[in-house]
């Protein structure tokens, strides 16, 4: 009988800490039947805009819309690729410029579905998913970023 999924809350409150990442690696040590993982993060870069030097980014989310839309992602990209893990977090609040706003992780028998799986999973996050990044600037002002 296949276990069923139930969606997850993917939202981490504030930066994701290196801690939490290394722990998630560390969790997949005794899972024996990985061959490859593939692991993206987002880190928040200091653009230079016009309106002033970017130093943080406010993220808010549609949250039971995107955890909706999240886990049919998940659904597709698992019944895509034979992988054997995924996980997705992501960041909400004020994330300084340098801290990670975006982990993803996926682990498969062979490498390729990893990195094929991860790449297409954060495309279609920075895509599909109703979160909004506010860039916080060094001039007191913000504007509204665009994933590109």
């Amino acid at each position: 009988m296949e276990k069923e999924r139930k969606p997850k809350n993917i939202f981490v409150q504030g930066p994701i800490s290196p801690d939490k990442i290394a722990q998630s690696i560390a969790n997949h040590a005794s899972k024996t039947d990985i061959g490859g993982h593939s692991i993206f993060l987002g880190q928040i870069r200091a653009d230079q805009k016009p309106e002033g030097n970017v130093i943080a980014i406010a993220y808010t989310a549609y949250e039971d819309m995107a955890l909706e839309k999240a886990f049919e992602i998940r659904e597709d990209v698992f019944a895509k690729y034979p992988l054997t893990c995924m996980h997705i977090y992501h960041s909400l609040g004020e994330i300084k410029v340098g801290e990670i706003c975006l982990f993803v992780f996926t682990s498969s028998k062979h490498r390729k579905a990893a990195m094929q799986a991860c790449d297409e999973l954060v495309e279609r996050i920075k895509a599909e998913l109703p979160i909004w990044g506010k860039e916080i600037l060094d001039t007191e002002g913000h504007v509204w970023k665009v994933n590109t």
